[in-house]
Parts: C-alpha cells; structure tokens; sequence
C-alpha cells in the first residue's frame, strides 16, 4: 500500500486531481468549505496511517522510502518518481554496508571502510613480506597515547574517524579520555575549544579536507580565544587511494592567515614524535601539525622526546647558489634535486622549513640578505601557501630585488590518482626543481 500511495502521489495528475476536487469542494453553497476541510484530515489521516516519513513531509518535503538501495529497480523506479514531482523530495535509501561478503558485512569498526589486499575466502589480510615503517596516524595517536600515561589532561577528539585516525588504542586505554562526536567536525572543533578552557590538552584528530567544514569554529572558538588546542591534520597532502575529495591541500591556506596559529610539518616521523611533543607541551594558543596518508620513511627512533624551538628551521645541506625552502613530503624531492644540481656544479643549500607559520625570520632575513634566489615547495595549493609567505615576508621586509619561485598546487582540483602520476601531471617533480633552480642560479651569476 505505501509503494502505491507513494507512486500515487508523485503522480502528475494526483496532484492536478486534488487541487481541482479542493477548488469544486469549496464550490459547493454553505458546506463548501467544510467539506473541503474535512477532506483534508481524511488525506492527512491516510497519510498518517499508510505513509511513513510524516516527520519530513510535514517539514514540505515529498517522502519517498524506505527503498532497499541493494535493489537496482527499485533505485530506479523511484528516482524517476522523485523527477516527475515538484518541489523538495526527501528520498530515504537503506543500504547495509559491505553486503554480498560476510567479513566486511560483520565488521562494526570500520575497517573495510578503505583496505589493501585481502583473501576473499576468509577476508584476512595479506600482510606485506617486509614489514613497513609505522603508519603516520599510527605514529601520532600512539605518542599522544604514551603521553596521556603522564598527563591526564591529554583527552582525544574524533569525527567519527577512530579507525582511520589510528585511536582505537587510545580509546582502549583511556575510554574515559577519548569523545568520538560522529560526523560532525564544527562540534569536535568547538567541544575541543571547551575543555582547553578547563585547563585540558584536547588532541583534535581531523582530516585535512574535513577540517575545512569546522573553519569557521578554528577561527572563532579555538583561534579567537587562543586557547591550547593540538589539531592532528591527517591526510596533508595528495592522498591517492582517499580519492579527490579527499585531497588535503588547502588547510595551509586557510590556517596560515588565521592570528595565534602556529602551523607545522616533519620532515619523517621521528621529527614528528618530536613535534607531537611540542605541541601538547605548547601553552600559548593553537597549534596544528600537518602529516600525510601513508606510511613514514623508516628512520631509527629517538627513545626520548624532545621539544623543538617554535618557528625553526633546520638547514639539511648547505649551499651558495641558491636555496630551496620546503616541508614534509617534497623534502626527499630537494634533497634529490640538490644533488643532481651539485653535479652541475650549482651549489643549493636545501632547508627544512619545518614551520610553516611562525617563519623562522632570522634565517630567512639572511638568506634575503645575502641575495640568495630561493625556490619554495608545498604539497598544497599555491594561492595563500607557504611560497605565499616567503613573499610576503620579503615585500614586507624591504626586499624587493629578491628571486624568489614556488612550486605547488596550481589553482584547480585535483582528481583521483596514484600520487606520483599525479605530481608528475602537475609539475612537481625533481626535473622541474633543478629546472627552476637552474634558472634563478644564472640570474644571481648575470646579477654579479
């Protein structure tokens, strides 16, 4: 009956038919009008006895559901409904996650939500023949996990992302520690605003493309107020498997500008342990830490945690013909570059720009100084990025003869891909930092 009552309805003529019958009711001398009423609670009666979704059409929506989204036909018959009838349509699709195989159907953690190879007899996975370097998710919530051991003001904040943000382990250890606030990033940014204000370490566990959806409590709740917030941006970067919209390579842009923020990137993961260090022992407003998908680079582990000097830079290979400025992912990719370039006796002097905001000043007012062309790398957008403030800081500075190129991400979205073809598609490749390089080092030699 509810299928019928709904075709019924979506029907063109349905609801030419009840208007006319309302308009020749309301026509009738002296009970006119109450017919027409009574008319009206007898539908609304109908509808309350056959049609489910009373909560959504009494909002002005047309409900159209529960349809079985296993069912292709279904799926078909009512979104050709739902194109005949006008206004807005509420269409409720019911799906059961991983259906057709029992291992992904069972899981209740997510798991299967993203996964690598596994036997489709027994669903187990197949573990690689060397094991890898730690995931970089795993590496941060595991050191906020041994932090919390020593501080019981550490409390983890998720978005409904406990198994890609790697917390189970700290959810198990500290359940009372640990707020999964579901799909709903403004309340995870603002709930973690709250408990900085009672003198907690709140770890806000986020995606890069999902803290683009909390921008506005970052700015106001956590930002405005300055309060002690550690945001892991995971995903920071290309993420290729996650998918394009996925692709996490705004949030330096949309943090940078934003006053008290103190945004930074490792170079691998012991760095960042150290970093994560950092940050939940910083007391002076919010502080992010940007981290790719995937795993580190399997270098040896320091046993004790060290703090780094906000806004410090770390020069990795000393040069004087030209410097390259960058963080992260892309410093293998300098290192690389620079090395090609020495063979071409063109001396580069290669430097972990750890600190994305605050810059470290002093080193790059020297580099300014000694009239050293500079060329920036970011996995991230150009508009507003890193590359950005090195130009910023020069004009503001008085530097305007300086050489100064960036390479990023140019100003379009990036689609779904293998992460190398996709730097390789939009430039940000070793042949095209010894390319740029090259050139600023023939300027500085024609400048002198």
């Amino acid at each position: 009956v509810h299928n019928i009552l709904g075709q019924l309805r979506t029907a063109g003529k349905y609801q030419w038919v009840k208007d006319e019958l309302e308009v020749l009711l309301k026509k009738v001398p002296a009970v006119g009008g109450k017919l027409a009423a009574t008319a009206e609670r007898v539908k609304d009666s109908l509808k309350y006895l056959f049609v489910s979704g009373m909560f959504f059409e009494e909002l002005g929506f047309t409900y159209l559901g529960p349809i079985d989204g296993h069912n292709f036909e279904a799926l078909f018959e009512n979104l050709s409904y739902a194109k005949k009838t006008e206004g807005p349509i509420l269409l409720h699709v019911i799906t059961k996650k991983g259906k057709g195989y029992q291992p992904a159907e069972s899981d209740k953690t997510g798991t299967w939500h993203g996964t690598g190879p596994y036997k489709m007899d027994t669903g187990a996975f197949v573990k690689p023949a060397k094991t890898p370097p730690p995931a970089w998710s795993s590496l941060v919530s595991e050191t906020v996990r041994k932090l919390a051991r020593t501080d019981d003001r550490i409390v983890a904040i998720t978005p409904a992302m406990p198994v890609g943000s790697k917390l189970e382990g700290f959810a198990s250890e500290f359940p009372e520690r640990m707020y999964d606030v579901g799909i709903a990033e403004q309340h995870a940014a603002t709930v973690a605003a709250g408990l900085a204000t009672q003198n907690m370490k709140p770890f806000l566990a986020i995606y890069s493309t999902f803290l683009q959806r909390a921008y506005d409590q970052v700015v106001h709740d956590i930002c405005r107020q300055n309060l002690n917030v550690f945001m892991g941006i995971d995903r920071a970067g290309l993420v290729g498997a996650d998918g394009e919209t996925h692709q996490g390579v705004f949030d330096i842009a949309f943090l940078r500008h934003v006053p008290n923020m103190v945004l930074m990137m490792p170079k691998d993961e012991n760095e960042g342990q150290h970093m994560v260090y950092t940050a939940l022992n910083y007391n002076d407003g919010p502080i992010a830490m940007r981290f790719p998908r995937g795993n580190g680079l399997g270098v040896p582990m320091d046993q004790e945690y060290h703090t780094i000097p906000i806004g410090t830079w770390e020069v990795l290979k000393e040069g004087d013909d030209a410097a390259i400025l960058t963080f992260g992912t892309t410093i293998p990719m300098a290192l690389k570059a620079a090395e090609i370039l020495e063979q071409r006796r063109i001396s580069v002097k290669v430097v972990n720009a750890r600190f994305i905001k605050p810059l470290d000043e002093k080193m790059l007012t020297d580099l300014l100084t000694k009239n050293l062309p500079i060329l920036t790398i970011e996995e991230a957008v150009l508009q507003g990025g890193f590359g950005s403030a090195i130009l910023e800081f020069a004009q503001n500075h008085g530097f305007y003869h300086s050489h100064i190129d960036r390479i990023g991400i140019p100003d379009q979205f990036i689609e779904h891909g293998d992460v190398d073809s996709l730097l390789e598609e939009i430039g940000l490749t070793t042949e095209e930092v010894v390319k740029r390089v090259s050139i600023l080092a023939r300027k500085k030699q024609q400048r002198a």
